[in-house]
């Protein structure tokens, strides 16, 4: 959720009790200032939201938009990666940073300061220790000259400054004057920055971001300050984080830093569903405009060689595309991922002068369907043969890394995945836009992880669940790869208050976007599950021979049978199997087969896999391999350098479960009969 202020007043962090260390922040509460973005979506949905916190006491986040922001003719962007100065605050309170105020000058000038890239997580890339594990504010700081025709009055120019996300609790000032806040570690944040800019040429703008990672029982995700008192046995002042969740929770600035201008008229959201038959194709969309109350809308559809196959105007409508070129997953057709380009382009009138806004989104026809047994993709049978994955790498942690990511999906492509979740949080815009070019068909997951304390199911935890889900729906509605949205990842749904919270946060999300299905990630009893009456696909995890019963891979095939068959009895839903797997050491061999061995890796899944081929013929729907790749954990005991649990190392080199999985995949591709000979004999990504 995003609060932007007029200035620096804020409510500082509550003072601790004597002898505590650690800021358990008390998160400051500021009004909207205008200009500023932080939510948005049809009006009907609205009114229902807006019903919906009022009567938990809190109101929704304020409307707006949330556009990618790209080049076009009306608008530019610029980029402010690369190094930023940086400042842990490792005072006993974690607040001197705000009694100093920091953010009133240089950073340099209150202390020493270190060379921090962005984006990334902080925690690996020094060497002190303190840092790994630091649990605060961290004060982040960058000085940018902004070019001479953003900052002239009279040109009608907004100048907005927007972070792709950063971890968790965000604070934002320019040239001292606070603009905005923020809270979640997962999605885009925005301020219009250009009072305070323009009519300053040639003067730095100075950007400054104190940045929170704690995580408290009402976060999402939840977590807990747990103080050690025991004088005997800690430091004065010992306190550890704790989380429910098993990957590390790397903190800082983790997605792309932009300024990019519009026109002070200038288009602020688009939302676009479509539907489809054989021959003919029904765009249906509608444009926000903000500035301005009288304006001009037009609209073309454009397809790949830049044809024009639709026209349209004014802010709602609907466009007839004729023999329509589907967007189709990976795999299901000889030309996944197609996408039509839909330019809208308004005109104002201020001040006499003429203003043209130009912006053009990625647009994918395709439909969605859930049956009792099956999931529809453009009316034929999909079934999710992929992974589970993380934002995670080594030294950069979390921070987005375009070489990583594009290796990252040649391997999916290598390993003929059609589809992952994106657990447990949302993942980098520019993650998702591969999705949609490559077919990579994704189940949208939402930070919802670890909610396993009774407090994390009252009102308050309710109320931010609700925001962040109107935040992702707002940032990814628009995208043909996102079929399904995840609302939690294995919480506490057997406990009594799971009902009432799973239904509101499912109905809440349904209303926001009726065209995707909804779900949620389970590892609680069929019997007992509080919340899977409201989901419209089950989603199991279950780790049978590793968790329960370790080392009897012989009890596999009753155990995944018992699950499949009682989850199908009582809800009558079709069920995908969204985490299994084992660690296994790299180069750790043994046989017959032993736990942490690639062979019992290997032995698990095909003793998984025997299942699921009896069971995708009748109700089971997907298999989604935990995990794609070895990730970092906190430190314990059954955790060596974090979760070993990957298909391909940390370094994304593959284990002997690589090669099983891509046979399987690939020979359930070749099944399809809408697969083309040249997929199913010659692919590229056979040899």
């Amino acid at each position: 959720m995003a609060r932007a202020a007029p200035g620096p007043a804020r409510a500082l962090p509550r003072p601790l009790p004597p002898g505590r260390a650690l800021p358990v922040p008390v998160l400051p509460t500021t009004k909207m200032a205008a200009g500023a973005s932080a939510g948005g979506m049809a009006g009907g949905c609205r009114l229902l939201l807006l019903g919906l916190l009022a009567g938990l006491g809190r109101a929704a986040a304020p409307p707006g938009g949330m556009l990618y922001p790209r080049d076009t003719p009306s608008r530019e962007r610029k980029e402010l990666g690369g190094l930023w100065s940086f400042r842990a605050d490792f005072s006993p309170g974690r607040d001197a940073g705000f009694a100093q105020r920091w953010y009133r000058r240089p950073l340099r000038q209150t202390g020493p300061v270190i060379d921090m890239p962005v984006p990334s997580s902080f925690n690996d890339i020094t060497q002190d220790p303190s840092l790994e594990n630091y649990v605060g504010w961290v004060w982040y700081e960058k000085e940018v000259l902004l070019p001479l025709r953003w900052l002239q009055d009279n040109l009608n120019t907004r100048v907005v400054l927007r972070f792709g996300s950063a971890h968790y609790y965000s604070i934002v000032w320019v040239n001292g004057v606070q603009v905005v806040e923020h809270e979640g570690g997962h999605l885009p944040f925005e301020a219009d920055i250009s009072s305070i800019v323009q009519g300053s040429p040639g003067i730095p703008c100075r950007i400054t971001v104190a940045l929170n990672n704690t995580l408290t029982p009402h976060t999402l995700p939840p977590g807990s300050i747990q103080y050690m008192n025991d004088k005997t046995r800690y430091p004065k002042n010992y306190f550890v984080q704790n989380i429910r969740f098993d990957f590390f929770n790397y903190a800082g600035i983790h997605r792309p830093v932009v300024l990019y201008t519009t026109p002070s008229v200038y288009i602020d959201d688009i939302t676009v569903t479509t539907t489809s038959s054989e021959s003919v194709a029904m765009v249906q969309y509608q444009v926000s405009v903000v500035g301005s109350t009288l304006y001009s809308l037009s609209l073309s559809l454009r397809d790949q060689e830049g044809k024009v196959v639709a026209t349209g105007d004014g802010p709602a409508g609907e466009l007839k595309v004729l023999n329509p070129n589907l967007w189709w997953p990976y795999l299901m057709h000889e030309n996944p991922g197609y996408r039509y380009s839909l330019e809208v382009k308004m005109q104002a009138q201020v001040n006499g002068a003429l203003l043209e806004d130009v912006y053009t989104l990625p647009v994918g026809i395709r439909t969605v369907h859930v049956t009792s047994t099956q999931f529809l993709i453009n009316g034929r049978p999909f079934y999710f043969h992929g992974v589970n994955k993380h934002e995670d790498a080594d030294i950069r942690g979390k921070g987005l890394d375009w070489p990583l990511v594009v290796k990252d999906f040649n391997l999916l492509r290598w390993l003929g995945a059609n589809s992952f979740r994106t657990s447990h949080y949302p993942y980098a815009e520019e993650i998702m836009d591969l999705c949609d070019a490559y077919g990579i068909v994704v189940i949208d997951e939402c930070p919802g992880v670890g909610i396993k304390m009774p407090e994390s199911f009252g009102n308050k935890s309710l109320q931010h669940h609700l925001v962040v889900m109107e935040e992702l729906i707002r940032r990814d509605k628009n995208r043909p790869s996102v079929v399904m949205w995840s609302v939690a990842n294995e919480p506490a749904s057997e406990l009594p208050p799971a009902a009432y919270y799973f239904k509101t946060v499912i109905a809440h999300t349904k209303a926001l976007d009726p065209s995707r299905p909804v779900t949620f990630v389970t590892d609680a009893n069929y019997a007992l599950d509080r919340g899977a009456p409201y989901v419209d696909v089950i989603c199991v995890n279950s780790y049978f021979s590793w968790y329960h019963d370790p080392g009897h891979l012989e009890v596999i095939p009753l155990q995944l049978t018992t699950q499949f068959e009682n989850w199908y009895k009582t809800y009558q839903k079709p069920i995908i199997q969204s985490e299994y797997g084992a660690d296994s050491v790299p180069g750790l061999h043994s046989d017959p087969p032993l736990m942490f061995s690639e062979e019992y890796q290997k032995a698990m899944l095909r003793e998984y896999h025997s299942i699921f081929d009896k069971k995708r013929k009748e109700y089971v729907i997907g298999e989604l391999i935990w995990n794609f790749a070895d990730f970092m954990t906190n430190q314990g005991t059954t955790r060596v350098l974090g979760n070993k649990k990957g298909i391909f190392t940390r370094q994304r080199q593959p284990k002997s479960a690589a090669f099983v999985l891509r046979e399987r995949y690939w020979k359930i591709a070749n099944e399809s009969s809408c697969l083309p000979p040249i997929i199913k004999s010659h692919s590229l990504f056979l040899k």
